[in-house]
């Protein structure tokens, strides 16, 4: 018995010590419905949180506190006498306040007339740009960023799991989350310390990142610039914050009256600034909004202190919970400096509050703030790439004396954890195949060789027949500087064997110089995309029936050898300079690319060497790693790309001699709070003559799916130009008008309009040498057609219907057509 009472005195021992308020549960109406947006805090203090959509609320308190208080607009508060420490299970009823009845809004909606927190929130905006940073003409300080992901909603049943068997120590490490109570168990961290300068008068700023550690993921692979966009940097008084890919409204936006309820909870002094409480939270449901409420000074209407949790509802796939916290500091009595910024996301496949999923946190700290110090252009002049071994390699000692905090012993244990998990087979099983479903490739450490991609292996059309293809890429590291790769492909109703090889080398790290090399030899749908590619292994599904409608033979054999080099000059600016030489045949004979060469006689086969300059630039682009190959981050950045191409008559036995240039402009436009627009320019001209085979071919889409910068009406090869001029305007309302529709907000489609034209003409002397019996059509006229789709259903799958706008008398015309596409987006 007293080995009981001893264990007994203990833990409530520890539990005191670990936290000394923890409270949570449901607010409820008078009708004994869940009260959503209801304001909580601990009697006494400024710490509070306002309840979700379905009334649920958690808070956790270092400090012991007696008295809850929960309240809403128009509703009587309620004080709740806490008889003990934790109490995970309250029902608390608050009931409307009949002295206010006459004020009072059953909604929930606040009026925007004669209310007191939009009259502090419009001397908010008056003063954003006159507080904190912006009160200088340089800043600079020194910054600590640790982001950590955890498996959270850890129960007996998830640890009895099957799949955990042998590795049961990883639990030894479960920790319970102050914002939400649940248990979690911590998998990765990764910490980086930086010094950041920035220069207002001159608009630039710059990160230097001294050190980096991650538990067992590399050095040195990208995971801080992948990290760096998940959790991208926000500034709480910009009207929209980005977080995955969207952008939520935010509480402090101009534009925030008309999708916020404010209310002016209360007042009280915070490190000796008197400042007002205002909760905020959404007018209507499925809108990327938050809920939460923030303090702000009397006098300068700067932000003390802020809390804000995404609304459950929001149209955003895959994160059931988005939180965020920062914390202001008081700098000779007016400025007010961010010191801390904490995010937590809860990645879930269900939003159900009992599903699993994984926490993601991150928390920067900043300090040694300094002013007025002015750096030259050439300072802020960002360089090609900053890739130092030394950032990523310091030792234990260094991250002790340094760190602005320490780790707690669950932190510091994550270091060891994969380390561990790699001597057990069973978790390097689950690793590989999940690798394997992330990159399409099959890991062989051994060899430094990887296989795939593996859904190119099986493939149809109407000349290969079934398609086999085998493939794979050294692979020594994210990181390597050269790399080979090729395949082997084999058809077996045409009877023959295709193959290609390509190799890149970084010659130079610092401005990304690059040579590549390559040979290919296979079947190909040619006139896919009216901007050309040299790519040697490229080969587009569009030359594959499983994915197709109608006849799929006018397929091109193509043997292309290539020789390229190219440099970054300035960051996301890329000068290539390249030499190729290929032959085109047909690949069927219900096709041809007959011509005529200067003695009249009819040639099959095109025999071309080309030199070609392009220039490629994309601002904001974001990359991953720092090797000769990188993956992009996401595609939200512009890009312009001029092409120069030159073909030479006799070199290598050529046939032709030409000029072709090309231009290509994207950009992607934010629309204030209506989603985002995505425009696409092309303008192309072929100088002098040319055969069926290099012609601009208007890029259809006869397959089954969605594919950009294509017309979705179509055929392959049903206009051809030599010169044109085409766009595409596509905008993405990301659910902001089925938000208002009753019956289709819960499904969280989003809605997507666009329309596509090309205009072009071909010259008389281009007709005059076609022999392959092909008709020459060209847009003259201008050739249009406009897309409505619905995206994000089931989370996954886009939906597309497309009409066609004009030459709607051309035989065999596709009046209409529907399209669909798959992907995994926020």
């Amino acid at each position: 018995m007293k080995k009981f009472l001893l264990i007994l005195s203990f833990f409530i021992f520890y539990i005191s010590m670990s936290a000394q308020t923890k409270v949570g549960g449901v607010i409820y109406d008078e009708n004994n419905q869940p009260m959503s947006y209801a304001n909580v805090y601990f009697k006494g203090s400024t710490e509070g949180i306002v309840s979700d959509e379905n009334g649920r609320f958690y808070l956790q308190s270092d400090k012991t506190y007696k008295i809850l208080v929960a309240s809403f607009v128009g509703y009587k508060a309620v004080e709740i006498t806490l008889t003990k420490s934790v109490d995970l299970d309250m029902k608390i009823t608050i009931k409307p306040d009949n002295q206010l009845q006459e004020v009072k809004i059953y909604t929930g909606k606040t009026s925007k007339k004669n209310n007191p927190a939009i009259d502090i929130l419009r001397k908010i905006w008056e003063r954003k740009r006159k507080n904190g940073l912006y009160m200088f003409d340089q800043y600079q300080y020194d910054k600590y960023e640790k982001v950590e992901f955890d498996l959270n909603s850890i129960d007996s049943a998830f640890k009895a799991n099957k799949i955990f068997e042998g590795m049961e120590f990883i639990f030894d490490r479960i920790d319970t989350s102050k914002v939400t109570g649940k248990a979690f168990l911590p998998i990765f961290i990764n910490e980086t310390l930086s010094e950041v300068y920035a220069d207002n008068v001159k608009g630039k700023k710059k990160e230097i990142v001294k050190a980096n550690k991650n538990s067992g993921l590399g050095t040195g692979d990208g995971v801080n610039t992948f990290i760096k966009d998940l959790y991208a940097e926000y500034d709480i008084y910009n009207n929209y914050l980005k977080f995955f890919d969207k952008d939520f409204v935010s509480p402090l936006s101009r534009t925030g009256i008309n999708v916020y309820n404010y209310v002016l909870s209360d007042s009280a002094f915070i490190d000796n600034k008197w400042c007002y409480n205002i909760i905020f939270y959404p007018r209507r449901k499925n809108e990327l909004t938050f809920k939460g409420d923030f303090w702000v000074n009397d006098s300068t209407f700067a932000i003390k202190k802020i809390n804000m949790e995404a609304s459950k509802s929001a149209n955003i796939n895959w994160v059931k919970e988005i939180y965020i916290e920062q914390e202001f500091d008081v700098l000779n009595d007016s400025v007010f400096l961010l010191k801390r910024d904490h995010m937590m996301s809860d990645f879930s496949f269900s939003k159900r509050e009992k599903s699993k999923g994984v926490y993601g946190k991150r928390t920067t700290l900043v300090k040694n703030h300094k002013f007025n110090i002015p750096k030259d252009d050439k300072f802020y002049k960002e360089e090609v790439d900053t890739y130092d071994s030394e950032v990523y390699t310091k030792p234990d000692e260094y991250w002790e004396e340094n760190r602005f905090e320490s780790l707690s012993k669950n932190e510091k244990g994550i270091y060891g954890l994969l380390d561990t998990l790699n001597t057990i087979p069973k978790f390097k099983r689950f690793y590989n195949l999940a690798t394997v479903l992330a990159s399409g490739y099959i890991e062989m450490p051994k060899y430094k060789f990887d296989y795939g991609p593996v859904y190119s292996t099986f493939g149809y059309n109407d000349v290969e027949g079934l398609r086999l293809r085998v493939g794979g890429r050294t692979y020594f590291g994210p990181n390597d500087p050269w790399r080979l790769q090729g395949f082997a492909a084999y058809g077996l109703k045409d009877d023959q064997f295709k193959y290609g090889i390509s190799g890149k080398w970084l010659v130079n790290q610092k401005n990304r110089l690059i040579l590549s090399a390559g040979h290919r030899r296979d079947v190909e749908q040619i006139g896919v995309s009216l901007t050309t590619t040299n790519d040697v292994l490229g080969r587009s599904f569009a030359s594959s029936s499983l994915f197709s409608t109608g006849t799929n033979n006018k397929l091109t054999s193509i043997n292309l050898s290539m020789l390229s080099a190219e440099i970054e000059v300035a960051k996301n600016l890329t000068v290539e300079a390249g030499l190729t030489y290929r032959t085109l045949k047909s690949a069927s004979d219900q096709f041809s690319l007959d011509y005529y060469d200067e003695n009249g006689t009819i040639q099959s086969e095109v025999k071309q060497s080309e030199i070609e300059l392009r220039v490629d630039y994309t601002p904001n682009r974001k990359t991953i790693g720092h090797g000769v190959e990188r993956l992009l981050v996401d595609y939200n950045f512009p890009r312009v790309f001029v092409n120069y191409a030159h073909g030479f008559k006799g070199i290598l036995d050529s046939d032709f001699d030409y000029r072709k240039l090309q231009f290509y402009y994207r950009q992607p436009v934010l629309i204030g709070g209506f989603g985002r627009l995505f425009t696409t320019m092309e303008l192309g001209k072929i100088f002098n003559e040319v055969p069926l085979g290099l012609m601009g071919v208007v890029p259809g889409n006869q397959s089954w799916f969605q594919i950009d910068n294509t017309f979705s009406n179509l055929q392959y090869y049903e206009f051809l130009v030599d010169r044109y001029a085409s766009f595409h305007l596509e905008h993405h309302f990301n659910g902001r008008l089925f938000s208002r529709v009753p019956l289709l907000r819960k499904l969280n489609w989003r809605e997507i309009v666009g329309v596509k034209g090309v205009v072009g003409t071909v010259s008389d002397e281009n007709i005059a040498i076609n022999a392959s019996g092909l008709e020459y059509r060209a847009p003259e006229n201008g050739y249009w057609e406009y897309h409505a789709g619905i995206g994000n259903i089931f989370k996954c799958f886009r939906l597309d219907f497309s009409w066609r706008g004009n030459y709607l008398n051309v035989p065999d015309a596709n009046k209409f057509a529907v399209k669909g596409s798959f992907g995994f987006y926020f």
